[in-house]
């Protein structure tokens, strides 16, 4: 099986493939656990084809898995800039504070510093842009802390067309800390009878918190992926959770993350050797050549050409076999990213 080292030659275009449109799912599958899920086996090569509702035949009495609790905010605003009164649209990031967010404003190219903008339908707030970034990327000041489930509405990912009819589906079933741009969609298979049966089992779920930012959104633009700026996002494990993920490294129990998610902010809080409690901001972006820490299994979905989530499974698997689980997932119609079908990589 073909991995990446350090000194080998990176190229984005590496992480590049065709996807027939037809194959993006633009609708949840009911029930959640009746997706597809393809088991990739590290060690043999070998693919295998269920459903997400056989995910305990590959589990063990002793597994811990990690899920992220995040929840989705309704980030998407509608507005106009006062004055003029051209309509804008504002997809918050990331808040720095109870009245600044950090956020993509389109149409950006007349979004200045020092632009009024009007936000929210019926209700509605002022902001003033502070500040402005790379691609569209604003600092916004509000006059008030903004009232989010009543200014705005859950953005989903621009590659899904159907407008959805529940937005809770577009949550985990386990979602509450708010705080996400987008789902950590790797959670939505999971239902409560699902849990349950892992957790009869003898599996310990643990609870981790990071909120879903930007590169969520957008490939990887630089030639070098190594050149690519992956933007922070804010992580949470609590001393308890750290404490029984250090355990069950000691004790050679598998660790596995559900969710990209997680697995980079376990990665990020281990650093220095053990999981540490973490409180703060995560920036690691996982390449190729890196070496994992803790992490010995994850549950993912496919993802988009050119992302840093696919660098990351690749990172995880080797090019050669994810390579093959992807032509063999596109040959066999599976269904793709953020209401697609699964993966389980051992």
């Amino acid at each position: 099986m073909k991995h990446y080292n350090r000194t080998m030659t990176l190229r984005t275009n590496d992480f590049d493939y065709y996807l027939p449109p037809e194959l993006i799912a633009q609708t949840p599958i009911e029930p959640r656990d009746s997706a597809r899920l393809m088991v990739i086996n590290r060690a043999t090569g070998s693919l295998e084809h269920h459903r997400f509702s056989a995910l305990t035949d590959f589990l063990h009495k002793g597994d811990v898995m990690v899920f992220n609790d995040s929840r989705v905010i309704p980030a998407r605003l509608a507005g106009k800039k006062s004055g003029t009164g051209g309509g804008v649209e504002v997809l918050l990031l990331r808040r720095v504070s109870p009245q600044v967010w950090e956020a993509l404003v389109k149409p950006a190219r007349r979004v200045k510093t020092g632009t009024m903008l009007e936000l929210g339908v019926g209700v509605r707030v002022t902001a003033e842009v502070i500040g402005e970034g790379e691609a569209g990327l604003r600092t916004l000041r509000f006059s008030e802390e903004a009232p989010l489930p009543v200014l705005g509405e859950i953005a989903l990912p621009p590659y899904i067309h159907t407008p959805l009819q529940n937005p809770e589906r577009y949550q985990t079933i386990y979602a509450e800390k708010s705080g996400s741009v987008a789902a950590p969609t790797a959670g939505l298979h999971f239902t409560p009878e699902l849990l349950n049966r892992i957790q009869d089992k003898g599996i310990k779920c643990l609870f981790v918190t990071l909120h879903v930012g930007l590169d969520t959104f957008r490939p990887v633009q630089e030639e070098d992926p190594r050149k690519h700026h992956i933007h922070r996002e804010y992580g949470v494990i609590t001393e308890e959770v750290a404490g029984e993920l250090s355990r069950a490294k000691l004790q050679g129990r598998r660790v596995i993350c559900v969710g990209t998610t997680s697995v980079r902010l376990v990665e990020a809080a281990a650093q220095s050797g053990d999981v540490q409690p973490f409180d703060g901001w995560v920036d690691l972006f996982i390449l190729p050549g890196y070496k994992f820490k803790v992490v010995d299994a994850m549950v993912t979905n496919f993802h988009l050409p050119r992302s840093t989530l696919l660098m990351l499974v690749t990172a995880f698997a080797g090019k050669e076999l994810m390579d093959k689980a992807y032509q063999e997932a596109i040959a066999g119609k599976y269904r793709f990213y953020s209401f697609g079908d699964a993966t389980l990589i051992l």
